[in-house]
């Protein structure tokens, strides 16, 4: 019952989120024949040509017509063509998106499991100066963007102090091959990871040192320790499983967030991903290439969330008694 309640409240979230994909790229400013092929292409053109190129792009249709087309293929897993790469919408997306991939999942894991150690580490030793130091820290570059965390590092790392690269994903025309092509991939993503996981760590440290400092004094963890279990085992066979629930949400909200960081830390270190690709087909107001981006972030959050709400149960019993209870009760 509560996996069927689950799988119909996704089902229209995602028709909702579809449906803004749809609407919202075609409410931006200015007209994409514009964008794509600039004044002085369209002062050249002849009525019947400019007419050809709306008919062929399907710009000349009602948004009520294009919007069943667009649902008709998305059945067909057509994603349509895009104007801007004059390729079909998947290609694109597919050259774009093994970048995206692993600098969001490199974000994720690092952000994630760090702010949980850090807060575990710190809630447990509250108001000691290891822990007022970590919080004072991560308060101070939690609060500025990230797109300016990465501004200054780009500033310190690759222009004042040449360490790393300015942009890109890897060196063009380096001819690396094997371990070197590794290395060399590493050293393009070191600034844009982390800028990423600077700016996005801190909501996940200070809910976990939250949970952990109200769970110092529990009940059960005296238990443990008449017990002699030694303090590691304490912190994390213990303490860490009570806030590993609070953890994993806050885990899967952070994605939905990553999304808007990422495009603006491609942006700023030409990465090229989805963020950067994104960029590209606002400029161009390439409508059906702006719909498949938008749909795989939403597929992408979506999936998230469903996957963590089937991992409450299991992280705690506590969650699968009280949807029981509920669903007995409606």
């Amino acid at each position: 019952m509560r996996i069927s309640r689950l799988l119909t409240d996704y089902a229209i979230a995602f028709f909702l989120l579809c449906s803004l994909g749809f609407v919202l790229p075609r409410l931006l400013p200015g007209d994409p024949f514009l964008a794509i092929y600039g004044e002085e292409a369209a002062l050249s053109m002849t009525p019947e040509m400019k007419a050809e190129i709306y008919r062929r792009f399907a710009l000349d249709q009602s948004w009520g017509t294009q919007f069943v087309a667009y649902f008709a293929s998305l059945l067909r897993a057509d994603l349509g063509w895009s104007y801007y790469f004059n390729a079909p919408v998947g290609k694109v997306m597919a050259g774009f998106l093994p970048w995206t991939i692993l600098l969001a999942g490199a974000s994720l894991l690092i952000s994630t499991v760090g702010g949980f150690v850090l807060g575990l580490e710190s809630g447990s030793r509250k108001g000691s100066r290891w822990d007022k130091g970590l919080f004072a820290g991560l308060m101070l570059v939690g609060g500025v963007p990230d797109f300016f965390v990465g501004a200054l590092l780009l500033l310190g790392f690759a222009v004042i102090w040449p360490l790393f690269p300015l942009g890109g994903a890897v060196t063009v025309y380096g001819g690396q091959a094997g371990w070197a092509w590794g290395l060399d991939v590493l050293r393009h993503l070191a600034l844009p990871l982390a800028s990423l996981v600077l700016a996005r760590m801190t909501t996940l440290y200070l809910l976990c040192r939250n949970s952990a400092a109200l769970l110092l004094k529990a009940p059960f963890l005296r238990t443990a320790r008449s017990k002699g279990c030694d303090e590691g085992s304490i912190r994390y066979r213990h303490l860490g499983r009570s806030v590993l629930l609070p953890a994993a949400t806050s885990a899967g909200l952070h994605l939905s967030h990553l999304f808007a960081g990422i495009l603006m830390i491609e942006v700023v270190f030409g990465y090229p991903g989805m963020g950067t690709l994104l960029h590209r087909a606002l400029a161009a107001r390439d409508y059906p290439l702006l719909q498949g981006i938008l749909l795989l972030a939403s597929v992408t959050v979506l999936g998230v969330n469903f996957f963590v709400e089937l991992l409450y149960p299991i992280l705690d019993p506590r969650v699968k008694t009280a949807c029981i209870s509920n669903t007995e009760r409606s």
